[in-house]
Parts: C-alpha cells; structure tokens; sequence
C-alpha cells in the first residue's frame, strides 16, 4: 500500500448496520473471556481511579507521521518505554494503541478517541495479547503478533452465540464457526467491515496488534449508524456497549482505562 492510504476510512456501511450485528465482535465471548481472565494481577494501584465516563485522557503521544512506510508505531517507541515500564504493559501494545489514536484523531477527529480507551478494551479482552483464553500464556513476537496466536472457541451456538462460518477459515481456521482472533477479539465477520491495516504491510489482520488496535478505534468511532463523540459520556459508554453489551464489561474497561490515566496497572 502507498503510505498515504494509512489514514483509515470509516467502513462507509456503519449507517446501515443493525446494532446487533455491530455487538457481535464479542458480546457472545463474555463467559469465556473473563474466565480466562481470573489471575489477579498482584501490585496494587498507586493511586484510586476515578469512575467517571468517560474516563479521563492518558498521556498523549507525541505527534508522528501516520503516513510513514513501514510500521509507524515504531516512531513512539522513545514514548512508550516508560509508560510499559509503569502500567506493566509491553511497549508494543502501548505504541499499537497510540498509533491507532492518532490516526483515528486524524481519519474521524470528531470521534476525540484516547489510547488508553483502547488499552482498556485490549485489557479485559485479551491482557494486550498475552492471554490466548485456554489459560495459556501467549507473547506478542517481533512483528505484533501473539504467538501463539489467539483463537477463541467456536461460536456454535451451544455454550456461545451461533454466528456461522464468514471467512472459510481464513482467519480462525474453522470453515464452520465463526471464532474470535487476535488481541482485540473480533470474528471475521466484524473484522471484514471495521478491520484495517495499521502496520504498513498492505494486509489487514486481527492478529497483529496494531491492525487490531486501529480496527477496534473504526469499530468504536463509526460504528451504530453514525460518527460517535467519545469525549462525551454516552458516547463513550455506547461505544464501548458496541463492543460488549455488558455494564460489567464497560465498568472493567473504564477502571483499566483510568488506570492507564494515572500510568499505573490495571487490576481487578
């Protein structure tokens, strides 16, 4: 891809799609997800966090070039050392998340989308990729991606939602079921309206975690028939309820948000 299409586009189809199909990213995962999730992380917050919604804005990156060649979330990487050293966050989801707030500030400036909105979301979904939800431990390598990777179960409508099979497997290696991918968790389904490629590799994939980051900002912006306002407290709380029905789900990615805030671990 040339460096100028970086910038994201909105989706062009938000108006049109049913707020149903839009929740589906991982509103069938709840169950698994926070089971997968019950290690407890053992520092205590340094500070307490606010409950406010939206919650209040981390540290903003410096400004770089979203349009660069190659891998721009490379350019924050003086930025985010110290941040992943206080939040116990890798440098490389903190730069994924940066980046894809950046560009997001640029592509739907009216959306005002904070990193560490994202890394709430990335928290409670998948610990920055370094759960795969089998209570295994996964790492994110070099290039972004959770090795192992991160599948979720089959959504077959048992002990989850029933969403049928959209991508022949391509990208959760199931030609029958839908499953939820990478460290943002969406299924195919999802990932074939909102996904885009943040890396500057001209491909799109749920498993690399600054595609992820950037998808998940498209999916929360312009999601629900219209440009959102995260800046505001319906705003932000719609946005994230497009991502998971659920207030327990909203509260933990608020809490890990104001975390984030405050350059401190999220816990609970």
């Amino acid at each position: 891809m040339t460096a100028a299409r970086r910038v994201a586009r909105g989706c062009g189809c938000a108006g049109v799609i049913a707020a149903a199909a839009v929740v589906v990213v991982v509103v069938a995962l709840v169950a698994w997800l926070l089971a997968a999730f019950t290690t407890q992380d053992k520092q205590e917050p340094l500070q307490p966090v606010p409950t406010t919604m939206p919650p209040p804005a981390a540290q903003a990156p410096p400004l770089i070039d979203v349009h660069g060649p190659g891998r721009t979330s490379d350019l924050l990487f003086d930025w985010s050392q110290d941040i992943g050293n206080q939040t116990n966050m890798s440098g490389q989801a903190v730069r994924a998340y940066a980046n894809a707030a950046l560009i997001a500030a640029e592509s739907w400036p009216e959306c005002h989308l904070q990193w560490n909105t994202l890394a709430g979301i990335g928290w409670v979904e998948t610990r920055h990729g370094t759960y795969t939800g089998k209570f295994e431990h996964s790492q994110l390598d070099e290039g972004g991606y959770p090795d192992p990777r991160i599948i979720g179960p089959r959504l077959d409508g048992e002990d989850f939602a029933h969403v049928g099979d959209s991508d022949d497997g391509a990208f959760d290696n199931d030609p029958e079921f839908d499953r939820a991918v990478g460290p943002m968790q969406f299924i195919p389904e999802s990932w074939a309206r909102y996904g885009r490629d943040a890396n500057g590799d001209g491909h799109p994939d749920p498993q690399q975690i600054d595609d992820a980051a950037l998808g998940a900002a498209n999916l929360l912006c312009n999601s629900g028939g219209g440009m959102r306002d995260l800046n505001t407290e319906q705003g932000w709380r719609d946005a994230i309820f497009a991502y998971n029905q659920s207030n327990d789900y909203v509260a933990r990615v608020r809490d890990a948000a104001a975390n984030y805030a405050l350059n401190q671990p999220a816990h609970r």
